[in-house]
């Protein structure tokens, strides 16, 4: 009789210890018959520990190879076919995937979604680091990309917004918003954050690159030709060209209009700029006006053609310049009293004879403003450059913003400031947030000595961007569109009315800390020597800039202004 507890073969041992059965007796028979059922027993435990072969399940059914239970899968096997890319970024963790609804809804950041579980291994990706700080150090490809790898990508990412434009044809402004912030978290942002790691090393060798967007834009061959032709060395000139065209037979620029002229194409057959397009100094990613996102997207775009020039200028496509503005471009940034130097301003229109003027000091830009119109959300706008200085000095004088449409700097810059790709559709807020993005990273903000460039700034009968957007869409949707977006900047810089638990939709959020301030320096500190208060809208008179002294702080430098 079995027990609770008591196993078949404990029964069996203890019966042959009570007494030796003889081999005629009724207990021999029960002892062949456990032993029988002793090797059922342990061929049965055998049978369900074995692996079933050729992935045949007990009952004889097939089963998939990814679902039995008792094979151990290397799971690189799934993304062996994938681009060797994919590959990196699935390595890294740096794909949003199944954590995209979290982001949208606001219950989870990018950055948790891509970095937690490397958080907890602790590595810098995903702390508090600055990305463009160089904290980052990883065990996986570090090699820079090739330009080739670049544009494929860009060219790539494009397409895909494409066909998400078309597919958001009727969309309100905000399923604008969503279909672009899905693409760019799911593809954009991740590859932005392999290109900040994999950034190329900033050469020592007097190169200059200049970022030139330009929309249907007529005057941008006679730019780049003016660029090279004025430059003291060309051969250190490298262009990062980003062309945005309206292509088709009839555009909209008028009746019977054709396509936009081609300015790489026209640049590149020219006597003069064949040279240098054979040389790989012109780098261009092409754009149908359709697929603008506005002029801040554009310098992003061309931001990433960057190959580790030593210094970065970025201007509009419809610019002259003075003979020799390479040379002495580099010139006022070695000479301005800064490790991390940029220089800007508002140039004089390009009607102004600059040789002429090479004697006078250069506008300078010192004032801003609070916008009033209801579809600029109250974002700080710059005023124009003014004539301050009776005196020009050989010294680039302190300056508190830059312009978007001219400046000159350490390239590093690129590294320590990168552009935002969640910030599309915009014609407003880049400066204000970039003055303070530079600022609180170290860099320091200069006016020119003298005026290097001219700017074409009467352009009313040319085609807008914001044009090309409701084409794309639905016509008026840019400007509610613009005002969603523009709750990014001013979250950034300490808008009450966008704070982070008052932002709608959360997903305007989504990597914000990697594109945002710096940490050398605060933004408070930033706000109050410029003499703005962003939660009443309220512009104070600080006088430095104006009267051409260094601002609060930076008195060591005064002896070098007193003239």
């Amino acid at each position: 009789m079995f027990h609770r507890g008591t196993s078949y073969l404990s029964v069996g041992q203890r019966d042959d210890d009570s007494a030796a059965p003889s081999s005629s007796s009724p207990s021999s028979n029960g002892s062949f018959l456990r032993g029988i059922g002793c090797l059922i027993l342990i061929s049965c435990f055998l049978f369900l520990i074995t692996p079933a072969p050729n992935n045949t399940h007990h009952n004889g059914a097939k089963v998939p190879e990814q679902l039995s239970p008792h094979r151990i899968v290397d799971p690189r096997e799934r993304t062996r076919k994938l681009p060797v890319r994919v590959q990196s970024l699935l390595a890294q963790s740096l794909i949003v995937g199944d954590h995209l609804q979290e982001v949208k809804d606001g219950s989870k950041t990018v950055e948790e979604a891509i970095h937690l579980s490397t958080n907890k291994q602790g590595s810098g990706i995903g702390s508090s680091a600055h990305i463009g700080a160089g904290a980052l150090s990883r065990n996986v490809k570090s090699a820079p990309m090739t330009l080739n790898e670049i544009l494929a990508f860009l060219n790539s990412f494009v397409k895909k917004l494409t066909a998400s434009n078309v597919k958001n044809k009727h969309a309100t402004f905000h399923g604008i918003w969503s279909a672009y912030h899905d693409l760019v978290a799911k593809h954009l942002y991740p590859w932005d954050q392999e290109y900040l790691r994999r950034m190329p090393p900033r050469r020592q060798d007097g190169s200059i690159y200049l970022s030139v967007v330009s929309f249907r834009d007529e005057f941008c061959v006679e730019t780049l030709k003016d660029a090279f032709n004025k430059a003291k060395n060309p051969d250190n000139l490298f262009i990062g060209l980003v062309q945005q065209n309206c292509e088709d037979e009839k555009c909209r620029r008028g009746s019977n209009v054709g396509p936009d002229p081609d300015c790489y194409n026209l640049f590149c057959s020219s006597s003069m700029g064949k040279k240098y397009c054979n040389n790989g100094q012109i780098r261009l990613l092409r754009m149908k006006e359709a697929e603008s996102l506005g002029p801040y997207m554009a310098r992003y775009f061309a931001s990433k053609l960057w190959m580790g020039e030593q210094w970065y200028m970025q201007i509009d496509s419809h610019m002259s310049f003075l003979q020799n503005w390479d040379a002495l471009s580099i010139q006022m940034l070695e000479k301005a009293p800064s490790e991390k130097p940029v220089i800007s301003h508002l140039p004089p229109p390009n009607t102004s004879n600059l040789q002429e003027k090479i004697a006078v000091a250069a506008p300078r830009l010192c004032g801003a403003v609070f916008a009033t119109s209801d579809i600029e959300g109250q974002i700080v706008r710059l005023e124009g450059s003014y004539k301050y200085d009776r005196a020009k000095l050989d010294t680039p004088r302190f300056a508190p913003f830059v312009a978007a449409g001219y400046l000159i700097a350490h390239s590093d810059m690129l590294r320590d400031v990168p552009f935002d790709p969640f910030l599309p559709y915009l014609f407003l807020g880049e400066e204000i947030l970039l003055s303070a993005r530079l600022w609180t990273s170290g860099y320091d903000i200069f006016s020119p000595t003298i005026s290097l460039v001219g700017h074409r700034y009467e352009r009313n009968q040319q085609p807008k961007f914001w044009e090309a957007i409701h084409m794309a869409f639905t016509n008026g949707v840019h400007n509610p569109l613009q005002m969603l977006v523009l709750n990014r900047i001013k979250q950034q810089l300490g808008y009450p009315e966008s704070a982070r638990d008052m932002i709608k939709p959360k997903t305007l959020l989504t990597a914000v800390e990697q594109y945002s301030m710096g940490h050398s320096r605060s933004l408070d500190e930033y706000l109050k020597i410029v003499g703005l208060n962003v939660s009443l809208k309220e512009v104070t008179y600080t006088a430095w800039c104006e009267t051409g002294q260094p601002p609060p702080g930076f008195e060591k430098h005064n002896h070098m202004y007193n003239s």
